[in-house]
């Protein structure tokens, strides 16, 4: 099978779709955690482009981008499948991830800003998860229907970090009578056990971002 390592760091859902993805199938690895403001010498050599976590080593050889390392996760080792074999719902929970992959970036900008500027990313954000709520989950538990697949594991930040930042922000924008079908996603998904027991810790996530979110704000230009 070859040596599997990923490089990741504590606090991003990026690592995190590729920790649940080789627990869900069942795959040992060796995790080796990256410090952003001084990266390591070998993430630098295997992801020379990007420079950025995470990376799944695989005998040696890197392959870099969360939702790439994903597909490669589920071509080598086809057990436990986290996509359908049928050519038109694989094409659906390809759909839903390129959805998020595109528009998640809304959820950052309501994190990062103040004023207008998070006035406008509120609305978007909500506009975005109105979409999901409307036309991603249907009456399914999760994306793919009654098991956690490709589409949950790029969602995971919503379940998580999402949660984080709107306490720290003070603003909810999921809220179970405005987003039932989200909130409950999002309830069923953090109580299957591989996921419970593989999330950061919330308390050291409210501080980090935190002050992440103070530097960001002070350092942005005058609005």
């Amino acid at each position: 099978m070859g040596e599997i390592k990923l490089f990741g760091t504590w606090a991003s859902p990026y690592s995190y779709r590729v920790i649940w993805a080789l627990k869900l199938k069942g795959i040992d690895y060796e995790y080796m955690e990256e410090d952003i403001s001084n990266k390591s010498d070998l993430l630098l050599q295997y992801n020379p482009v990007h420079k950025k976590i995470p990376v799944l080593v695989h005998g040696g050889k890197p392959i870099v981008e969360s939702m790439i390392i994903l597909e490669y996760i589920e071509e080598t080792w086809p057990e436990n499948p986290l996509l359908p074999t049928d050519p038109y719902e694989k094409s659906i929970a390809r759909f839903w991830a390129k959805f998020i992959e595109d528009k998640g970036s809304q959820i950052w900008k309501f994190f990062t800003t103040t004023g207008e500027e998070h006035v406008l990313a509120t609305k978007e954000s909500l506009e975005m998860l109105r979409s999901i709520e409307e036309h991603g989950l249907g009456e399914k538990k999760f994306f793919g229907g009654e098991t956690i697949g490709y589409a949950d594991l790029a969602f995971g930040g919503t379940a998580h970090w999402l949660g984080v930042m709107e306490d720290i922000v003070g603003v909810k924008l999921i809220e179970p009578n405005t987003f039932p079908r989200l909130h409950a996603w999002i309830q069923n998904f953090k109580q299957v056990p591989l996921i419970r027991d593989n999330l950061p810790d919330r308390d050291q996530m409210f501080h980090m971002f935190k002050r992440r979110r103070e530097m960001l704000l002070a350092s942005a230009p005058s609005q």
